[in-house]
């Protein structure tokens, strides 16, 4: 029988948590494992994932793939699973305090970086940016900043005019896009720390017939489809799906005995008109990242 993997995504409203957990159930297929999930009804939900985790260890899984909601606030169920000695993997959410065997991801503050600079370049080194950042408290979202705004001190003429959070959601996007747009303050472009905010940005642009160069990240296949029409300028592909991916090889690897990396960091590309139709296919039909590959780079 097959090991019975535990696997925990923040939510079900962003389409990269969809993403993620397709990503564990191609690979535990193809491994034989199964997988069980865990997602908080209410998106982001502390107390909810606290109590996700609880009737996780209840179930007795082989293994638990966890993302935690919030960077601090789960760290006693985190200890729990520790000491329930179920092997624990991260993914795509860094700790802030010991506990899985392994953590896979991408270096969030260098895609921040890289986009941000796309963006700046292609603006020709001039214009007022409005950043649409995540949740607060977000690690994710706190590393891309940082990369959004040290990459506009190379850019004198650059100026990040203000910030909005839209959550990582559609519907805050909508609602702080639009009064920002009712405000009539001026911007020539949006920088959103994720592609769900991208695309609301460019809704809530549309709503009122207006145009500003958008750019995101995430690479999810909405997003693709944007830039195929040329709304959206560009995205980096931290890709969720092959991240979780990755993680659950790693989970059953080190049930079968193996020795795996205490971190991988998996490599992100710059997705615009140039080179989208690589991406511009449902996560489905994506090929998936092998073992030795995302290990050895």
């Amino acid at each position: 029988m097959g090991h019975t993997l535990a696997v925990f995504t923040k939510n079900r409203t962003n389409p990269a948590y969809a993403a993620a957990r397709l990503g564990a159930d191609r690979v535990a297929a193809a491994h034989g494992a199964r997988t069980l999930h865990y997602v908080p009804g209410k998106p982001d939900d502390i107390e909810e994932q606290i109590a996700l985790i609880d009737t996780a260890l209840a179930a007795k899984p082989d293994a638990i793939l966890l993302v935690p909601v919030h960077p601090t606030a789960i760290n006693g169920a985190i200890r729990k699973i520790v000491a329930a000695n179920v092997p624990l993997i991260g993914y795509l959410n860094p700790y802030s305090e010991p506990g899985p065997i392994c953590f896979v991801g991408s270096d969030d503050y260098a895609l921040g970086l890289r986009i941000a600079t796309y963006l700046y370049d292609h603006l020709e080194g001039r214009g007022d940016v409005v950043i649409v950042e995540g949740p607060r408290e977000s690690v994710t979202s706190l590393a891309r900043l940082e990369g959004f705004r040290n990459a506009q001190k190379n850019y004198p003429q650059i100026s990040l005019v203000t910030t909005i959070c839209g959550a990582y959601q559609r519907d805050v996007t909508l609602e702080t896009a639009s009064a920002l747009l009712q405000s009539g303050l001026h911007f020539d472009a949006i920088l959103a720390a994720n592609d769900v905010m991208a695309l609301a940005a460019i809704e809530a642009l549309d709503a009122v017939d207006r145009r500003s160069i958008v750019v995101g990240v995430n690479a999810v296949p909405d997003a693709i489809t944007s830039i195929r029409q040329g709304k959206l300028l560009a995205t980096i592909d931290f890709d969720a799906m092959q991240i979780a991916g990755v993680a659950t090889e790693a989970a059953v690897r080190h049930l079968r005995g193996e020795t795996v990396p205490a971190e991988i960091i998996l490599p992100v590309s710059l997705v615009d008109r140039t080179n989208y139709r690589e991406w511009d296919k449902p996560f489905a039909e994506r090929a998936l990242v092998q073992w030795e590959d995302a290990v050895t780079r």
